[in-house]
C-alpha cells in the first residue's frame, strides 16, 4: 500500500535531492572509504569534456590568421595572454613556464567546463533514463563532476605531484630534503661531541618535517575541497529552486510557487555563471601559486 501512494504521488523532497545526489558507481561501497568503487558518471564527463575542450582548442589554434582575428580566436587569445601573464608574474623560472603556462590554460578551461555542466536541466538525463528504459542504476547519474570530492581531490593531488616535481628538479632531492627538515622553524647544527645539540636537531628536523607535511596536506586539501564546497552548494540550490515548481497548479499557491521557481531559478544561473567561472579562476590561480612556491628556497 506504501509502495502505491509513493508511485501516485511521487517521491517526497528528501528522496528527490537524495537520488539527484546519488552516483552512477561501479559497484557498492563496503566502507567510508573504498577504491574499489568507481564514480563512472564523473569518469565519463570528466574525460568527455577534457577531450572537447583540447578539441575546441585545437580548432581554435588550427585556424589562427595572422590579420584581423575573429571573435572565438581574439577571446582565446585573450585568455592565452592573461593566463600568460599570471604565469610570468607567479613562477619566475622561464623554462618552468613552458609548460605551467599551458597547465594552467588547461586546469582553468577544463574545470570552467565541468562546472558549466550545472547548467544543464537537473531532470534531464534521469528523465531520458525513464522513457528509454535503461537499467536502474544508470537513473543515479550526477553530471556536475567539480560536485563529486573525488573529483576536486583528485586534481588537486595531481597538482601536490606537480609541485613534488618541481620542488626536486629545481632544488636537487638533496636540497629539498633539507628544507624538509629544516623550514619553517629552523634548527640546529649538532656538535659531534654534544649530545644535547644531536637531541635539539632531531627534535627541530621531526618538528620541521611535521609542518611540512602538514602545510603540503593542507594545501591539497582545501584546494580540492573549496571547488567541491562551492558546486555541491550550487548544485544543491538548483535541486531545491526545482522543488518550487514542482508543486502543482492546482491551487494559487501552486501558481505562485511556480513563477518563484522561474524567477529564482533565472536569478540564480545568471548569478551561478560568476561562480562557474570565479571557480575556475580561483582553481587555476591556487595551482601556479603552489607550484611557484615549488621553485622558492627557504
Amino acid at each position: 500500500m506504501a509502495e502505491t501512494s509513493a508511485i501516485e504521488h511521487g517521491p517526497t523532497a528528501g528522496e528527490y535531492i537524495g537520488h539527484h545526489l546519488t552516483h552512477w558507481q561501479s559497484g557498492k561501497q563496503s566502507g567510508i572509504i573504498d577504491f574499489s568503487v568507481i564514480n563512472i558518471d564523473s569518469l565519463f564527463w570528466s574525460i568527455t569534456l577534457g577531450v572537447l575542450g583540447l578539441f575546441f582548442m585545437w580548432r581554435v589554434a588550427k585556424s589562427v590568421t595572422s590579420g584581423v582575428p575573429g571573435r572565438m580566436q581574439a577571446a582565446v587569445e585573450l585568455l592565452l595572454e592573461y593566463v600568460d601573464t599570471q604565469a610570468k608574474s607567479i613562477v619566475h623560472n622561464a623554462q618552468s613556464r613552458k609548460f605551467v603556462g599551458p597547465l594552467a590554460l588547461t586546469v582553468f578551461m577544463w574545470v570552467f567546463l565541468l562546472n558549466s555542466m550545472d547548467f544543464l536541466p537537473i531532470d534531464l538525463f534521469h528523465k531520458i533514463f525513464e522513457a528509454t528504459g535503461l537499467d536502474h542504476s544508470i537513473h543515479y547519474f550526477r553530471v556536475v563532476p567539480t560536485a563529486d570530492l573525488s573529483s576536486t581531490l583528485g586534481m588537486s593531488t595531481a597538482v601536490l605531484l606537480v609541485c613534488l616535481y618541481y620542488n626536486i628538479k629545481i632544488k636537487g632531492l638533496g636540497g629539498w630534503g633539507h628544507e624538509m627538515i629544516s623550514a619553517p622553524f629552523g634548527t640546529v647544527h649538532p656538535k659531534l661531541s654534544n649530545p644535547l645539540t644531536w637531541f635539539g636537531f632531531a627534535l627541530m628536523s621531526v618538528l620541521n618535517l611535521g609542518m611540512q607535511l602538514i602545510e603540503f596536506t593542507a594545501k591539497t586539501v582545501s584546494h580540492g575541497m573549496r571547488l567541491f564546497g562551492n558546486m555541491y552548494a550550487g548544485e544543491l540550490v538548483f535541486m531545491l529552486i526545482a522543488l518550487m515548481g514542482a508543486v502543482g497548479f492546482g491551487s494559487a499557491t501552486g501558481w505562485v510557487m511556480w513563477l518563484a521557481h522561474v524567477v529564482v531559478g533565472l536569478g540564480w544561473a545568471i548569478f551561478h555563471i560568476l561562480i562557474v567561472a570565479l571557480q575556475a579562476f580561483i582553481f587555476m590561480m591556487l595551482t601556479l601559486v603552489y607550484v611557484g612556491q615549488a621553485h622558492d628556497a627557504h
